[in-house]
């Protein structure tokens, strides 16, 4: 088993958008009764290879994306993109949430769920067929994508980690 080589991006460089995946009202029950707090989970990227998803709770709906949003500024990963879908075929998963993420062929569009379709976006995929399978709850489906999508390599990162030429690569 090979260890997995997550590429981290600082934030302060480059120009992110944020996208609201989910978000929901908790409880805390105490002697007093019930404490209600909004717990959101937000995705944002530079729609250009770099993406990260982060978790906010707070007592009202604004601070608690606004805390999503700091989380997922420093969780930011890189993701090869090759001319608008993803290199090669690839599953992710996430305690129960299981995704298949495929490249398809330039005008396809982005063929995902929500809270899939929040994140592929994110990071700037145009053309991509994605399947999430068991769990439908959107931390888990976001963390299997977010894994899936680390995991990627293009030829050039495979060459170098090989030690050969780019066109020994596809001539095998």
């Amino acid at each position: 088993m090979s260890t997995i080589n997550i590429k981290r991006v600082k934030s302060s460089e480059i120009e992110l958008k944020d996208r609201l995946v989910s978000i929901q009202r908790v409880a805390k029950v105490t002697k007093g009764g019930r404490t209600f707090s909004f717990s959101a989970i937000v995705v944002v990227g530079d729609e250009n290879g770099v993406v990260g998803y982060g978790l906010g709770k707070a007592k009202e709906v604004t601070e608690a994306i606004a805390k999503g949003i700091d989380d997922a500024k420093k969780n930011l990963v890189k993701v090869p993109i090759i001319n608008g879908t993803v290199p090669h075929e690839q599953y992710g998963k996430f305690s129960g949430g299981f995704v298949l993420i495929k490249p398809a062929a330039n005008g396809t569009g982005v063929i995902a769920g929500g809270a899939m379709r929040a994140v592929l976006e994110s990071a700037g995929v145009h053309n991509v067929l994605a399947k999430s399978r068991g769990s439908s709850n959107p931390h888990n489906v976001v963390k299997a994508t977010v894994s899936a999508l680390s995991q990627m390599r293009d030829a050039y990162t495979v060459a170098q980690q090989r030690g050969v030429d780019l066109n020994k690569v596809f001539n095998g």
